[in-house]
């Protein structure tokens, strides 16, 4: 009988499923003097607090065609999830892994899955795939559902600092020092183009959680699932867990600690959160 793998990339923040094959293909945080391996290995909270300090130049790698086909193993059929191509080579890299492996193993599938988002929202993503998986759905049935379900999900974010964006050359240093000086905080979400599009300015944490609150209910969160991750603040996380309990009395909500990429973007107190738009 033919199994089905989930592969994805580390911005999944997942490391392992439960009685179902997956593998975690590690995205690397590169600085002049040391490098980061986002895998089981990595002990997120010191990088974070290295990047706390750390002032030069960053930059990050996606898994190579290669580290790819490691991930792939030699699954029968195979469902891969990337972030969003809009910020990161990750997508293409494993198409071209893709098409090295169906023309090496004959009869097997590939699917590659560019979720135009990243952290909590890909969490809910393979979630997703799990659960269909588990189902004992067929392999074609399970892609198509998965796009049409990721049409139904979405990612908010709230950030306290944009200096690693900034030393990745994905925000300009300007904006950069904005965030952060007198409390201000970055509110956004993931556009449709799968860029992480910032949409308010906000003073204090208090103010962006309450802006988030709105945010999720413009976006369509009603009764869904939402995953929040968070970069060494569990307390805000808690806070914004009550509140959406609160203003969606049937939403399901989760918490985790974000891993090495994810915590590398968010930086010291931000959060991502991934939500489904029903």
């Amino acid at each position: 009988m033919r199994k089905i793998k989930i592969v994805s990339d580390s911005s999944s923040d997942l490391l392992m499923l439960d009685n179902i094959e997956f593998a975690s293909s590690p995205m690397k945080i590169i600085t002049a003097i040391r490098e980061f391996v986002d895998d089981e290995n990595l002990n997120v909270d010191e990088m974070a607090n290295f990047f706390n300090e750390y002032k030069d130049r960053s930059q990050t790698s996606c898994p190579n065609p290669a580290d790819w086909l490691d991930a792939f193993g030699d699954a029968d059929d195979i469902i891969c999830v990337t972030i969003t191509s809009a910020l990161s080579g990750s997508y293409n890299s494993a198409c071209t892994a893709k098409e090295l492996y169906e023309a090496e193993n004959e009869g097997k599938r590939v699917f590659v899955l560019d979720t135009l988002s990243a952290g909590p929202e890909i969490t809910l993503v393979v979630r997703k795939l799990e659960e269909l998986v588990k189902s004992g759905m067929a392999y074609e049935g399970v892609c198509e559902k998965i796009q049409e379900y990721t049409k139904r999900t979405g990612l908010v974010f709230m950030l306290k600092s944009l200096k690693n964006f900034a030393a990745n050359g994905r925000v300009s240093p300007l904006v950069a020092k904005l965030v952060g000086f007198a409390g201000i905080c970055i509110v956004g979400k993931a556009s449709d183009e799968g860029t992480l599009e910032p949409t308010h300015k906000c003073r204090g944490e208090n103010r962006s959680l309450e802006t988030l609150i709105n945010d999720l209910k413009e976006l369509g969160l009603k009764n869904g699932k939402v995953s929040i991750g968070h970069c060494q603040n569990e307390g805000a996380a808690t806070k914004l867990k009550q509140m959406i309990e609160s203003t969606f009395e049937k939403a399901q909500v989760e918490i985790h600690k974000l891993r090495g990429l994810c915590s590398f973007y968010a930086e010291k107190g931000g959060l991502l959160v991934g939500f489904e738009k029903i």
